[in-house]
């Protein structure tokens, strides 16, 4: 299922970027995105999300993102695979906030995500990108 995962994913590139939306085509943010390729994947998605802001460098203590992943998926913790749910945390002692969808492993590994200005896109999972993941997840069944 993991190949389903990144086609519908990448089913998305091109969707501008709108902050709380999750609509293919017309408006999506980085959570977004997934929950838009949840539905695709699952149907209804197991939780309605509360308001957010769009900062990524957000302080605080509440990790959202991680705790609802935890709820609703399984954390990875052994190798990257295609279609595992990618959480980054953008700077040290910021809360884990930008979200994406690995869409190729290996030397070359990529990712769908999207974010203010650029929209749904596939981008280099480069070295500084993967120093940002704080944890992976897999949707049931992928």
């Amino acid at each position: 299922m993991s190949a389903r995962v990144v086609a519908a994913a990448r089913g998305w590139i091109g969707t501008p970027y709108v902050h709380q939306a999750s609509v293919r085509g017309a408006g999506a943010d980085c959570l977004g995105l997934v929950r838009g390729v949840w539905r695709e994947i699952l149907g209804e998605e197991p939780e309605v999300p509360p308001p957010y802001t769009a900062d990524w460098g957000e302080t605080g203590r509440e990790e959202l993102l991680m705790a609802a992943g935890l709820r609703h998926m399984a954390q990875v913790t052994g190798g990257w695979a295609e279609g595992q749910v990618l959480l980054f945390r953008m700077r040290e002692g910021a809360v884990a906030k930008h979200l994406g969808i690995l869409s190729q492993a290996g030397e070359d590994a990529r990712f769908v995500h999207a974010y203010d200005r650029h929209g749904v896109v596939e981008s280099p999972l480069s070295a500084p990108w993967r120093a940002r993941v704080a944890a992976r997840f897999a949707i049931p069944g992928a």
